[in-house]
């Protein structure tokens, strides 16, 4: 199998961009009072190419995978969580789950690659290609072809699903090691600025995994080709993830990104084709140590900060209301002319 990266081409257009400011410039406000749902609106209208954008049946994806790094201790949790959380999730109690509901946002999960057997219900994908990661810190996390199917089983997801807005989540205990890793050797920072708790480490259980991760990153210490990156310290969800960002990107849907590891995701596709990134809204800026070094090589601004590192989608779903809010300001605020207020010059 060789994977063939979907063609996404620029969203670069100027007349639109025009179009679309001078129509926020002119409604019923000060100028630029709307402040940073303004940006979000001129966004959504550039990724959608309409002045007048619609959100249409938008998506929370859930990807879950397990990973053999965790028997070094790098989590607060035993790997039973992940499936067990997939259970939470297809049974309607997850955080995610209660938001996405609230929100009237379709609810998906894939098993990418949990190291359990689940049984076929509504709601779940199987796309699994392992029973886990191996444990990157003594060889690679999983195989070029691996890495490929993976990413293939992201692509036709997203092909079969409804709407224009894909919002990214995850779940799969001990993966914001694999996102330390990939932000640690493709933004070249040094990995103890990257680790975080996680899921609640204290702080000599956040040396260990430090000490940990930089044994891996030694260990793959030529590795700096981003596929091969994701290959050899990634994950099933991640790689998967990937998949499913370069399908968006080229089916312009708007992307509604998550925290540290959907970013971690991001930041491997944007390597890619950089492209992507003009198709990525960013929910939040989370607590997790890392998260802000990450946003900061994705040339990032979150739309919220709340101090949130629970995962899931959960940001993204919080942040979900603001883009609906964003387009109803583009379509149907009035402007100065229409409503026959006068501007500052006294001109109606």
């Amino acid at each position: 199998m060789t994977f063939t990266l979907p063609r996404i081409d620029s969203l670069h257009n100027e007349a639109l961009a025009q179009s679309l400011q001078r129509q926020l410039d002119h409604k019923t406000k000060p100028l630029g009072s709307l402040g940073a749902l303004e940006a979000l609106a001129l966004r959504l209208g550039l990724i959608l190419g309409s002045d007048s954008p619609e959100l249409r049946a938008p998506q929370m994806v859930v990807f879950a995978g397990d990973h053999g790094l965790t028997r070094r201790g790098v989590s607060a949790y035993p790997s039973d969580v992940t499936w067990q959380m997939v259970e939470n999730f297809l049974a309607g109690g997850a955080a995610v789950t209660v938001l996405a509901r609230q929100h009237g946002i379709g609810m998906t999960v894939v098993d990418c690659g949990v190291a359990h057997d689940f049984a076929p219900r509504p709601g779940l994908q199987i796309r699994k290609v392992g029973h886990g990661t191996a444990d990157c810190s003594t060889e690679p996390a999983m195989s070029r072809a691996q890495c490929e199917q993976a990413l293939m089983h992201g692509i036709e997801l997203v092909k079969g699903l409804p709407g224009n807005v894909l919002l990214l989540g995850e779940m799969g205990i001990g993966n914001t090691s694999p996102a330390s890793l990939i932000l640690a050797r493709l933004g070249r920072l040094d990995i103890a600025d990257c680790t975080g708790a996680g899921t609640g480490l204290d702080q000599p259980g956040i040396a260990r995994k430090t000490d940990v991760l930089r044994e891996v990153l030694l260990r793959h210490a030529d590795v700096t080709d981003p596929l091969e990156v994701l290959a050899a310290m990634g994950g099933f969800e991640i790689a998967t993830m990937v998949g499913a960002v370069l399908q968006a990107a080229a089916e312009r849907r708007v992307i509604l990104v998550d925290g540290f590891i959907t970013c971690a995701a991001v930041l491997v596709a944007s390597r890619l084709v950089p492209a992507v990134l003009q198709r990525c809204v960013f929910a939040h800026r989370s607590g997790e140590r890392g998260h802000s070094l990450l946003l900061a090589q994705l040339e990032a601004r979150p739309l919220l900060d709340l101090g949130l590192r629970l995962g899931e989608g959960s940001g993204a779903a919080l942040a979900w209301p603001l883009l609906p809010s964003a387009c109803a300001i583009l379509r149907e605020m009035a402007s100065f002319e229409s409503a026959g207020v006068s501007t500052r010059d006294g001109a109606a």
